[in-house]
């Protein structure tokens, strides 16, 4: 992560910049992801592609439960934005029963192990580049 005001690297857990004391909310010069600089107007940042709005953030928690209970048909994937794996979940999860059944097993391990990625922080962005709020 780095400051989206003086585009130092910053800890992830950190609530200011250590170096300029920005919240790390704040600015709108560097992109958070890469850390290079950016239009203060832009959507998205021109050298990693990532959105550069803070609004409309999925939420860790919402997202790690739903992987949890509805990971098998990749819910949770939907929810932040990541569409073609999950189709390819759902797909997996209601079709692979033709797969000697292996399909709704390996699905359903798939998305309880992304659930709880997702809870532990190891999954902290949506589909859109956007950081996931707590």
């Amino acid at each position: 992560m780095f400051c989206r005001n003086c585009g130092t690297e910053m800890n992830e857990n950190a609530v200011v910049c250590v170096k300029c004391g920005c919240d790390k909310e704040k600015g709108t010069s560097f992109c958070p992801h890469c850390g290079k600089e950016t239009n203060a107007n832009a959507d998205v940042c021109l050298s990693c592609g990532c959105s550069l709005k803070k609004e409309g953030s999925k939420s860790k928690m919402v997202a790690g439960l739903l992987g949890i209970f509805l990971g098998s048909l990749g819910i949770h994937n939907f929810y932040l934005g990541y569409t073609t794996k999950a189709i390819i979940q759902v797909l997996l999860g209601t079709g692979g029963w033709a797969l000697f059944f292996m399909g709704p097993i390996v699905s359903g391990i798939w998305g309880l192990v992304e659930g709880i990625l997702l809870l532990i922080g190891k999954i902290n962005v949506d589909g859109k580049g956007n950081a996931l709020k707590d």
